[in-house]
Formats: structure tokens, C-alpha cells, sequence
């Protein structure tokens, strides 16, 4: 918006938020036209409708209504966007034939067995773009029973793509300068370390300089038994 149209937003009709009747914005950044006003929801259950604003002046606007809201980390439900994130859970176990990847359930439970100090857990994250982009980070985050085989950061090259992983206490992050159209999938394995029930947490994907661009996969449970 125009520098002229800070002065007042005239009507702001927001589903079961507390900024009605011409509130003045609180946060304008000086030089930018950028301004920012913020509500409360009266009720903690419902449904966004929709708003609309207007404002004095000559000249477009653009502008953007975002909800913010706090969740557990294990109820967390999928969200698909350009960018769609899918992660799973596997036991390493051992057979005749080799390497066998058993998959967790969402319940935290191995669907061929229990999950055990001390068995290995591969993580697989399966990634799909449909255009290009640049700057991209993606973060993993893992449970606290769980400890990495490979703590040291460094650049990767896979499958034509290119990207720096670093290894954090509670979380894996891959940084992406250029990440091209196309579906990409990336494994690494854990060792399970500490029994009882924890969060593993979420995967969750964003456009640097186009945080719009955002998605994050399901949060679920891992129960460890001694």
C-alpha cells in the first residue's frame, strides 16, 4: 500500500477476531509502505471466513491475511502446497537376504515388531516440487531417542541436485540454493538409544525469500520399549 493509506483502514471484517471498526495499524515500516495489523480470535474454535478491507487513496494495495495458532507437534496434520512433503519411519532389521526396512506406523509402533533400544531407524523423506526455485531449507526434526550415525555437516550431491546438510542436537537441515522441478528423496539412518514415547517431530519445507511457498509433513509418535 501507498505511504497515504497508513492513516486509517476503514473497515476490517475478520471471522471471530477482535479488530473491527477502522483499526489503525500497528507496525508501519517507514519507507516501505508496508503496514501490520494484528487480532485475536474471541473463540479458540472455528473457522476463517474471509475479510474485507478498504482504504482511502488512489492506487492499488496488496496485502495478506495469515493464522497463527499453537499445536502439539504430534497432532500436526499434513499440509500440501507447490512444494509436498512426505516422511517416513523405518526399522533396519537384519535377514538372510540382507538389509529388510520394516515401516512405523503413526502410532509410533513397528507394523513387523516393536521398536527397541538399540535398533537402527532410517528416515526417508520424499520431496515433490512443481517449478523451480531457489534458496530453499528444509528441516527435519527427530526425536530425543534417537541418535544420528552421521553428525558431521557437510555438502552433498545426489541425483543432480546439490545441497548443504547440517546436523543440529534436534533437527537435520538441508539448504538448496537451486531446486529444480522434479520429485527427490533423501534417507538417513538413526540409532534408537532411550526407551518410552516421544515426538519425532515434523519435517517442514520454505521458500527463503518466498516464505509463501511452505509445506510440512504429518507430526508422529515413536514408542521405544526397553
Amino acid at each position: 500500500m501507498r505511504p497515504e493509506s497508513r492513516a486509517r483502514l476503514s473497515a476490517c471484517k475478520l471471522a471471530g477476531v477482535s479488530r473491527e471498526g477502522g483499526a489503525k495499524a500497528t507496525e508501519y515500516v517507514q519507507g516501505t509502505a508496508r503496514m501490520k495489523a494484528t487480532g485475536r480470535r474471541r473463540e479458540k474454535k472455528g473457522k476463517l471466513d474471509g475479510e474485507q478491507e478498504e482504504r482511502n487513496g488512489e492506487g492499488g494495495g496488496w496485502g495478506a491475511v495469515y493464522w497463527q495458532y499453537f499445536e502439539n507437534l504430534d497432532k500436526i496434520t499434513f499440509a500440501e502446497t507447490p512444494l509436498k512433503l512426505s516422511k517416513k519411519l523405518f526399522i533396519v532389521k537384519n535377514t538372510d537376504r540382507g538389509e529388510v526396512l520394516v515401516p512405523l506406523s503413526t502410532g509410533g509402533e513397528g507394523l513387523g515388531g516393536e521398536v527397541k533400544v538399540g535398533d537402527k531407524i532410517k528416515v526417508r523423506i520424499e520431496l515433490r516440487v512443481d517449478r523451480d526455485m531457489e534458496y530453499v531449507h528444509m528441516k527435519d526434526m527427530r526425536a530425543a531417542c534417537m541418535e544420528l550415525t552421521n553428525v558431521i555437516s557437510q555438502y552433498k550431491y545426489q541425483g543432480g541436485l546439490g545441497y548443504y546438510e547440517s546436523t543440529k542436537d534436534a533437527s537435520t537441515n538441508f539448504f538448496f540454493n537451486y531446486l529444480n522441478k522434479g520429485t527427490y528423496v533423501f534417507e538417513y539412518p538413526m540409532f534408537v538409544t532411550h526407551s518410552g514415547n516421544f515426538s519425532n517431530g515434523i519435517t517442514s519445507i520454505q521458500c527463503m525469500y518466498a516464505p509463501e511457498f511452505t509445506a510440512h509433513s504429518e507430526g508422529v509418535r515413536v514408542n521405544v520399549v526397553k
